[in-house]
């Protein structure tokens, strides 16, 4: 198969040299956007799985610092942001018309990691939406060999008086018709071109921060504001049903920061108490976005990150040779 070449803003993500984009198809006729980095003499594939409203570029630096380690990535426009298919009119509304349809991209992204024939083993990276997606994966199957998490959306930071409220509006809108309207309080805005600096919720690193506003300032078509009414309910839905699931049989070490006001960070320590294995790390003065912080911690995790796949890619080939 011929992969179609897609618009790749290199001069913002600040990666390594040689990344590619490309377009993919899924099943049920999405085009999204994937794409690359690979060095020479790779140990492996980390497959890196953004949260809600992120897209490739952002996660340039990230894949520079697996680079310099030794591996490979592959990320991922998920469908509704960066330059795949947005899923409303109103393109800055971030939505989805069901949680597991994000599974397809899932899908045509491992799809894609074979024809590219990307180096194994296959490891995984999830931040935020892209954990809750990641969970999921993993319990159909995706072929990884251990994974990191990073504040993985495994159920959203709503106070328990409100609680009832955002289910009820989220559950009415469908009935209504109502259901691409934001929620009270969100904006069509990006977070980060809406928020000042001092007291974000995303990281305490000024230059990240400038960085992203920086690639949303020249490449505006990449902008998402906030989720529809309709995405928050199948994110409600969607999480409530993933801790009905027992955590797969996998490796798995979990970075949360202590200052995290996004993701219910209660059933990420409850998940994590009962992940056979499984590693929680929470990290002192840290927002939610814990690989984006500045150097030290970003150094400290992926530093971390490689050891745990190196340790878990010698245990599989000795596996596989015993």
């Amino acid at each position: 198969m011929v992969l179609q070449s897609a618009p790749f803003f290199d001069e913002i993500a600040e990666g390594p040299d040689g990344g590619a984009a490309y377009w993919l198809t899924t099943s049920d006729g999405v085009r999204i956007r994937v794409g690359h980095w690979t060095p020479p003499n790779a140990k492996g594939t980390v497959f890196l799985f953004p949260g809600r409203t992120e897209y490739i570029e952002k996660y340039g630096r990230a894949a520079a610092d697996l680079y310099q380690r030794g591996y490979a990535t592959i990320t991922i426009d998920f469908r509704g942001q960066g330059l795949a298919d947005r899923m409303l009119e109103e393109p800055r509304t971030g939505h989805v018309d069901q949680f597991t349809d994000y599974q397809n991209d899932v899908a045509a992204m491992l799809r894609v990691a074979g024809e590219l024939d990307l180096p194994k083993p296959f490891f995984l990276i999830a931040h935020s939406m892209g954990g809750c997606i990641g969970l999921r994966a993993l319990n159909q199957g995706f072929p990884a060999e251990a994974v990191v998490f990073s504040g993985p959306m495994w159920g959203i930071r709503i106070s328990a008086v409100m609680r009832p409220i955002a289910w009820a509006l989220a559950w009415g809108s469908g009935f209504t018709g109502q259901g691409h309207h934001l929620p009270p309080g969100s904006s069509h805005d990006p977070y980060v071109k809406a928020a000042p600096f001092e007291d974000n919720m995303l990281t305490r690193d000024a230059d990240m921060y400038t960085y992203m506003i920086r690639q949303l300032d020249q490449h505006p078509d990449l902008c998402l504001g906030g989720p529809s009414l309709h995405w928050l309910g199948e994110a409600l839905r969607e999480t409530r049903h993933l801790s009905t699931l027992a955590s797969p049989a996998l490796p798995c070490l979990t970075y949360v920061g202590s200052n995290e006001r996004i993701v219910d960070v209660d059933r990420l320590v409850r998940r994590m108490d009962n992940w056979p294995g499984g590693r929680l790390e929470v990290i002192e003065l840290a927002e939610h976005e814990v690989i984006m912080e500045g150097p030290a911690i970003r150094n400290r995790i992926f530093d971390a990150s490689a050891a745990f796949f190196a340790e878990n890619s010698d245990k599989g080939a000795e596996s596989c040779s015993a």
